[in-house]
């Protein structure tokens, strides 16, 4: 009886310890996207891409995010979505995190379908932009150094618009946001959904930052992962580099989950992208 009773203590404790660790232990992927549109003042820009927080604490206040993304010392910071979680709403949980970084880094943010869903966008933007952070909302930013210039630019999650299909929704807030003396410049765009990425590429995005799929929730080795809003069953886009064209997607796992509680061979995700000019 006491045998049995250890093996369940044992296995109870190797399955608490196995969720925890693909739950709560903070992972960093790192990528590189080389071109010659990127300008020299910008060779070497990191950004961190945090996405898909769903109230999801790491540490008192955050602490243990908040001590990776200041150890990676970024240049930019870009949440793409879902910063909070419709289920269970709270805002204070997700800004300890913001609150911290933008002393020492510029933010910029887009919102996700959980911020649509449960809304209070007017509330949940405005906690941002008074902490500094730079909101796109169909939106683009030019940013300037020593005569050369990017363009980052946010579009709205399209639940906002309520038009489905989405990538539909996506061109024409694209249409809306990019003009024509733009085209030139080297574009960096915020979007939550990664399953639109033919739009991405017609549009000629340089880099995409996206996220909502989770990493597929279950990651099946040598498969990817299971399933994905947006995507269904074994969906294509869950995380990492893509190319199609001149344009790369990057998908983030994101931190958090929603409905599905539990994240499996699939840790929680700080994403890292480093730009580097290939201009002589």
């Amino acid at each position: 009886m006491k045998r049995k009773l250890l093996k369940l203590i044992l296995f109870i404790a190797f399955v608490w310890a196995f969720l925890y660790i693909n739950n709560y232990w903070l992972q960093t992927s790192e990528y590189e996207i080389e071109s010659e549109r990127i300008p020299k003042e910008f060779d070497g820009i990191k950004i961190v891409q945090i996405s898909d927080l769903h109230d999801a604490t790491f540490g008192e206040k955050q602490a243990r995010l908040v001590k990776k993304v200041k150890k990676l010392n970024p240049d930019f910071v870009f949440i793409t979505g879902d910063f909070i979680d419709s289920n269970r709403y709270d805002l204070q949980n997700s800004l300890d995190f913001v609150e911290q970084i933008t002393p020492f880094t510029d933010v910029f943010y887009v919102t996700g379908n959980h911020e649509v869903a449960v809304n209070k966008i007017d509330e949940i933007t405005k906690a941002l932009m008074d902490l500094g952070v730079h909101v796109l909302m169909d939106e683009t930013v030019e940013i300037e150094k020593a005569g050369e210039s990017l363009l980052i630019a946010g579009v709205q999650d399209p639940l906002i618009k309520a038009i489905p299909p989405p990538e539909e929704t996506i061109a024409e807030s694209l249409d809306e946001i990019l003009l024509d003396d733009q085209k030139d410049s080297f574009k960096l765009l915020l979007s939550h959904r990664p399953e639109v990425f033919d739009v991405y590429a017609i549009k000629h995005i340089d880099v995409v930052f996206t996220g909502h799929a989770h990493g597929g929730q279950v990651r099946i080795p040598g498969i990817g992962g299971l399933i994905a809003p947006g995507q269904g069953w074994f969906p294509k886009y869950t995380s990492g580099l893509h190319e199609k064209g001149n344009t790369h997607m990057i998908v983030s796992r994101g931190l958090g989950n929603s409905i599905i509680p539990f994240r499996v061979l699939n840790r929680p995700e700080i994403v890292i992208v480093n730009l580097k000019s290939s201009v002589k």
